[in-house]
């Protein structure tokens, strides 16, 4: 598939997806949502790909949705209003279900739905000179589809401030309510990127989609449930050929089958 927003490259087994529209600081446009969706679903049938690194072009990560989208749609009728803050929801549900590790790449802005695209990766590391602000209020509307994907992350505490502010922070304050995982300088951003990404390739790659479905399905689960299906899926996965190969592995003092 060709994408005229996307520049998509897979290195080994790793999935590079980079926002390509620079120009207007990497706005996502109707265009730009179906195809992160297209190729974060995909990740469902592609066993080649163990992990996925998502970028923005040039200077700034995503300034979030594109200005004359978002005109378009304060003229829509309700039902049309409905199906495109969809689609939104559909590309966030797809980067945050792949089925692969999804990190993070934030460099310079960071801006309304770009923070929703932080919340649904699994790992965010952001330069120091990196700018956030849930910026919605602003323009008179509100994060509401973004909250699903970052108020787990930074707690409700900080989301009144923070959504209800649309105050700019910086790097340092994204990573102490846990939006980000870690901050360098941006040179050393593909460093960090790097680390975590061998840290997860060196990883069972079966097990590791198992352990990514497991956390998202026990966060809607009450206690009792939570505990049966945990015990449930323990017995799926230790029972495979991946946990067999891991254990003779380790008492065999030798690399399992995934790292040769």
């Amino acid at each position: 598939m060709s994408f005229s927003r996307l520049l998509v490259r897979q290195e080994g087994s790793l999935l590079r997806v980079t926002l390509n529209r620079p120009e207007v600081r990497n706005a996502m446009d109707e265009q730009t949502l179906d195809e992160l969706t297209s190729v974060f679903k995909g990740l469902a049938q592609d066993k080649s790909v163990r992990a996925a690194v998502l970028s923005g072009a040039g200077a700034d990560f995503c300034a979030g949705a594109d200005i004359n989208s978002m005109q378009r749609a304060s003229a829509y009728t309700k039902v049309k209003n409905k199906k495109e803050a969809q689609r939104l929801l559909g590309m966030c549900r797809a980067v945050d279900e792949a089925a692969v590790p999804v990190i993070a790449r934030v460099q310079g802005n960071c801006f309304g739905g770009g923070l929703g695209l932080v919340g649904a990766c699994d790992y965010a590391v952001a330069s120091d000179d990196a700018r956030f602000c849930f910026s919605e209020v602003k323009l008179g509307i509100i994060p509401a589809v973004v909250s699903t994907f970052v108020v787990p992350k930074i707690g409700i505490s900080q989301a009144r401030r923070l959504f209800l502010s649309a105050e700019v922070f910086g790097a340092d304050r994204a990573r102490e309510v846990g939006l980000v995982h870690a901050v360098g300088i941006r040179e050393n951003l593909d460093d960090a990127i790097s680390q975590i990404s061998e840290s997860i390739m060196r990883n069972a790659p079966s097990a590791v989609r198992a352990a990514k479905a497991y956390l998202r399905a026990i966060l809607e689960m009450r206690r009792a449930r939570r505990i049966s299906y945990s015990v449930g899926e323990l017995v799926k996965v230790r029972s495979g050929s991946e946990a067999k190969e891991g254990f003779a592995a380790f008492l065999e003092k030798r690399p399992p089958a995934w790292n040769k």
